[in-house]
C-alpha cells in the first residue's frame, strides 16, 4: 500500500514538473509575442492585430496564474480558472470598444504588415498548442489553459483573413470585423470558463 502511494506521489510530482516546464515555455512565447504584435498592431492601425496581441497578453497572464497554482489545492486551481475567465471577459469588452472607436474614427490598416505579423503569431501559437495538447485533460487548470491556446489559432486565422480582405478590398471593414470576431471568441470562452469554475466551486 505504501509503495502504491509512493508511486502515485511520484506520478503527481512528475506531472506537475511537466506542467511547469510547458507553462514556462508558452508563457515566454506569449509575453514576447504580445510586445511584438502589439507594437505592430499600433503601427499598422489594425484592430485585429491589437486584439490578437491582447489575446497574447491574456494568455501570458493565464499561464502565470497556472504556474502559481500548480502545486496548490484544487480550490486554488478553480480560483485561478475563474480569474482567467474574468480576464478573457475584460479583454473581449476592450476589443469591442477598440472596434467601435475604429468605426467612428476611420483609418485604413496596413494589410501587408498584418499578414506578415499574423503568420509569425500563427507559428508561435502552433508551438504552444502542441505543447499543451497532451495536458488538456489533466485538470481544470490545464484544460482552461489549452482552451486559450486553441482560441489563439482561430484568432490567428482571422487576422490572416482580415489582412487578405483588407488588401483585396482596400477596406478597413475586414479588419474591424475580425476584431469583433476575436472579441466574441473572448466572451464565449470567458463565460464557458467562468461557468465551469462556479460549478467546480459548488462541488468542492
Amino acid at each position: 500500500m505504501a509503495s502504491c502511494c509512493e508511486d502515485k506521489s511520484c506520478e503527481v510530482s512528475a506531472l506537475r514538473e511537466s506542467h511547469g516546464r510547458v507553462l514556462w515555455i508558452v508563457l515566454s512565447i506569449n509575453a514576447a509575442m504580445f510586445v511584438f504584435e502589439g507594437g505592430a498592431g499600433l503601427f499598422a492601425h489594425s484592430t485585429a492585430l491589437l486584439a490578437d496581441a491582447l489575446d497574447m497578453l491574456g494568455d501570458a497572464l493565464v499561464y502565470g496564474f497556472s504556474l502559481f497554482v500548480l502545486a496548490r489545492s484544487a480550490r486554488w486551481q478553480v480560483g485561478a480558472a475563474l480569474a482567467k475567465g474574468s480576464f478573457m471577459l475584460l479583454f473581449g469588452l476592450g476589443v469591442l470598444a477598440e472596434a467601435v472607436y475604429k468605426i467612428l474614427h476611420p483609418v485604413m490598416p496596413r494589410a501587408e504588415i498584418m499578414g506578415v505579423v499574423g503568420a509569425i503569431a500563427l507559428a508561435a501559437n502552433l508551438i504552444c498548442f502542441f505543447l499543451l495538447y497532451r495536458h488538456r485533460a489533466d485538470n481544470l487548470n490545464m484544460s482552461s489553459t489549452w482552451l486559450c491556446s486553441r482560441n489563439d489559432l482561430i484568432a490567428n486565422a482571422g487576422v490572416l483573413a482580415a489582412a487578405g480582405g483588407s488588401y483585396m478590398l482596400t477596406s478597413r471593414w475586414p479588419d474591424i470585423g475580425v476584431g469583433v470576431m476575436i472579441a466574441g471568441l473572448f466572451l464565449i470562452s470567458a463565460f464557458s470558463v467562468i461557468r465551469q469554475s462556479f460549478s467546480a466551486l459548488r462541488v468542492s
